[in-house]
C-alpha cells in the first residue's frame, strides 16, 4: 500500500469519526421500543394500585358477587381476550389519573366484548347509545360504528369519565352513577337529598333509579371478587403468562382488508379482527378520515424496524475500508479516589404502582419488591420511599 493512499484513508477515517461524534453529541438516545408482551400479574397489580377504594370489608353485595362470579375466570383464561383488553383500559385510565374501578365498567356493560350489542340500542365495550357516542365525538357513519371500536369508544369513555370525576369532586362512585344515569340526574338527586358532592353518601340518593344506585355496588362486588381471587394460587398462576400489549395503530389510507394488513405487519390477523368488530368482516371502508385499529404491539425485528447504520461508512470506490487510528494511551498522573455511588431511592407519587416504578427504572418487579420487603399484593401509598439499589433477598 502506498503512502498517499494510506494518508487519504487516515484523513477520511478521522473526518468521519468527527462527524459521527458530532451527531451523537447533538442527538438524544432513541427510546427503547415498547415491549410486545407483559406479564398478566403486572396488569392485575397495576389495576390494584390504581383503585380509589382498594379495601374490601366483606360487605359487598352477595347478589352481584354471584352475578359476576365468572369474571375472574374469564380474565385468567388464556383463550380469552379479556385480560389484554382489561390491560389496555387500565393503562388508559392510569394515564388519565383516574381510579381503576372504572376499568370494571365494561364487565358490567358488555362482559368485555367489543362487539356486544343490546336490543335496546347500546353497543360496544362501553355500551354507548348513539346520542352519547355522537356527543363524545365517536365516529358514526355508514359502514363504521365507532362504538364497536375499542380505540374510539375507550377514548371517549375515558374522556367522559374524567369530566364526570371532576364534576363530582373526585368521587368515583358519583361519577359512575352519572355515567349510567346522566350527570344532571345525579346533581338533582344530590340537591333533593340535601347533599354536596364532596361529602355525599350515594346510598342516600333515593330519587335515582335502583339501577343507577346499584351500579356502585356492582363495581365494588367485582373489585372484591378480583381481590378474593388472588388468594388462590391457581388463579395467580393462570395470570402468570405473557399477555399481548395492545395499542392504537393508524391504518394506511389505502388499506381495505384488515386481515391482509395484519398479516403483512406481523400481527395475528384473527386477533386483530376480533378486537375490531367496527370493521365488519375485516373490510375497511374508504374514508377521508384515517382509521385506527387496536392491535398487539409487535417486536421491532418482526415489525421491520430498521437496523441502525454503522458508525462509519466507506466513501468512494478507491477507499474500500476505513482504518481508525487508536487514541493515544491515557497516563494517570495521580491516583483518583472513587467515591461510592449513593443508593438510589424513589418517592411514590399518587397513582404509581410497583410495576410502573420498576418499568421506569428498568428493574425487575420481583427485585424491587424484595429490596423493600414488600409482598406481591402490596399497595403503595403516596410518600413512601422505595430503595432502587441494594441486595436482593434470597
Amino acid at each position: 500500500m502506498n503512502a498517499p493512499l494510506r494518508h487519504v484513508r487516515w484523513l477520511a477515517g478521522g473526518l468521519l469519526m468527527a462527524i459521527a461524534a458530532a451527531g451523537v453529541a447533538q442527538q438524544a438516545p432513541p427510546e427503547s421500543p415498547s415491549p410486545a408482551t407483559r406479564n398478566g400479574r403486572e396488569i392485575y397489580a397495576d389495576f390494584r394500585a390504581g383503585l380509589a377504594d382498594p379495601d374490601c370489608d366483606g360487605q359487598s353485595s352477595a347478589r352481584w358477587r354471584d352475578l359476576y362470579a365468572a369474571a375472574p375466570s374469564r380474565m385468567a383464561s388464556p383463550g380469552s381476550d379479556v385480560l389484554p383488553l382489561f390491560g389496555y383500559v387500565v393503562d388508559a385510565l392510569r394515564a388519565a389519573n383516574l381510579p381503576t374501578e372504572f376499568a370494571l365498567i365494561p364487565f358490567v356493560e358488555s362482559g368485555y366484548k367489543p362487539g356486544a350489542r343490546s336490543a335496546a340500542g347500546p353497543a360496544g365495550l362501553w355500551q354507548m347509545i348513539t346520542v352519547t357516542a355522537r356527543d363524545h365525538q365517536v365516529p358514526m357513519r355508514p359502514g363504521y360504528d365507532g362504538r364497536l371500536s375499542p380505540v374510539d369508544s375507550t377514548r371517549a369513555a375515558v374522556r367522559y369519565l374524567k369530566t364526570l370525576h371532576g364534576m363530582f369532586a373526585g368521587d368515583w362512585r358519583l361519577a359512575v352513577m352519572a355515567y349510567n344515569a346522566g350527570e344532571y340526574r345525579v346533581f338533582d338527586a344530590l340537591r333533593r337529598s340535601g347533599q354536596v358532592a364532596r361529602h355525599a353518601d350515594p346510598e342516600k340518593l333515593t330519587s335515582l333509579s335502583g339501577i343507577s344506585r346499584a351500579y356502585v355496588r356492582k363495581l365494588h362486588a367485582l373489585s372484591c371478587l378480583l381481590d378474593k381471587a388472588d388468594d388462590r394460587d391457581a388463579w395467580l398462576q393462570a395470570l402468570d403468562r405473557p399477555v399481548p400489549v395492545l395499542q392504537p395503530v393508524m391504518l394506511p389510507s389505502d388499506t381495505r382488508d384488515l386481515d391482509r394488513w395484519a398479516a403483512s405487519h406481523g400481527r395475528d390477523a384473527e386477533l386483530v379482527e376480533r378486537l375490531n368488530p367496527a370493521f365488519a368482516g375485516g373490510h375497511v371502508a374508504g374514508s377521508q378520515r384515517p382509521w385506527e385499529v387496536l392491535a398487539p404491539v409487535v417486536a421491532p425485528d418482526i415489525a421491520g424496524a430498521s437496523t441502525p447504520p454503522p458508525a462509519f461508512t466507506a466513501v468512494g470506490d478507491d477507499v474500500p475500508e476505513l482504518v481508525q487510528t487508536p487514541p493515544p494511551p491515557v497516563t494517570a498522573t495521580a491516583t483518583a479516589t472513587v467515591e461510592p455511588r449513593p443508593l438510589r431511592t424513589h418517592t411514590v407519587s399518587r397513582g404509581e404502582s410497583v410495576w410502573t416504578i420498576a418499568r421506569r427504572y428498568k428493574l425487575q418487579v420481583a427485585d424491587l419488591l424484595s429490596r423493600n420487603a414488600l409482598a406481591p399484593r402490596a399497595i403503595l401509598r403516596p410518600g413512601m420511599v422505595l430503595r432502587l439499589d441494594g441486595d436482593v433477598a434470597e
